[in-house]
């Protein structure tokens, strides 16, 4: 009888000891070695978005050793980088349709290839990529940097409505690709149709008109009904004196202006006063 309750003791004790090393293990976490991380940037009409694992550098040499050249790279570490594009685009002016792909490279000393995959289950097994599902391949020149970047890296550079550059970064060399889009046809669509409907935003089909040298009288036509639609809105009356200058009428600019310190004034608004003096300041050069 004694010798069952000891054995019944130390089955209880074993599985205890058990239970609390299954909980033990279960709640250990730590850092992986090549983290993953996503990024996305607001472009055009849409987004980019990469998602990828970053590896360190380590003291070891990279390109021509740890990633060789002239071979298939996943172009980061563990699976496979991603890049998703919420329209289509192109890229180093050919055309790239909107969706997710695998961004594979080809690192040379003096030249890249960097394909986008159409096959995201590849991940980083190199030894079974096929050209077949390439969706596109361009050739870019890498760069050598004056710092060291410890962590590959991706990053956007040079954000404009239209264009931005994708770079990849490591060690001491970049290599940069372009992306455009072009948004003019779809946003004018989109104006004309807007502004048939009940709720028209004339400030916003100003604004671009203004901002995209397109017919600044139309865009006097509806900064104008926009100022009917709010009239204390100094920044709307900010865009006309903006529109009348780039127009050289610049006696309506400078009252248009003077209008819109009065509204900034009132509405305690200090950077749209310094704004319509400035402009008033510009039309009397």
């Amino acid at each position: 009888m004694i010798h069952t309750t000891k054995k019944l003791v130390l089955a209880t004790v074993t599985s205890v000891a058990l239970f609390a090393g299954s909980i033990t293990a279960q709640q250990l976490k730590t850092p992986a070695p090549s983290p993953l991380q996503t990024i996305k940037q607001a472009f055009a009409l849409s987004d980019i978005s990469v998602e990828y694992s970053r590896p360190g550098t380590k003291n070891r040499v990279i390109f021509g050793d740890l990633v060789p050249y002239g071979k298939t790279w996943r172009t980061g570490a563990n699976s496979a980088t991603k890049m998703t594009f919420g329209e289509d685009v192109k890229v180093e002016g050919k055309e790239l349709k909107a969706g997710t792909y695998a961004l594979y490279s080809i690192p040379n000393k003096d030249s890249w290839d960097l394909m986008f995959y159409k096959d995201l289950t590849l991940g980083g097994d190199v030894n079974e990529y096929k050209t077949e599902n390439e969706v596109l391949r361009i050739k870019v020149k890498p760069s050598a940097l004056t710092n060291h970047v410890e962590t590959f890296t991706f990053n956007f550079a040079d954000v404009k409505p239209n264009s931005l550059n994708v770079e990849l970064l490591w060690e001491k060399t970049k290599v940069s690709f372009n992306v455009t889009s072009d948004i003019d046809p779809k946003i004018m669509k989109n104006i004309e149709t807007s502004l048939s409907a009940d709720t028209r935003p004339y400030f916003q089909a100003a604004n671009y008109y203004y901002e995209n040298d397109k017919d600044l009288n139309q865009a006097l036509t509806w900064v104008n009904n926009a100022i009917e639609q709010n009239p204390k809105a100094f920044w709307i009356a900010t865009l006309k004196a903006k529109i009348q200058l780039k127009l050289k009428d610049n006696k309506g600019a400078t009252e248009t202006a003077t209008k819109a310190i009065a509204l900034a004034k009132e509405a305690k608004n200090d950077d749209y006063v310094k704004i319509n003096e400035k402009i008033i300041a510009d039309a009397k050069k």
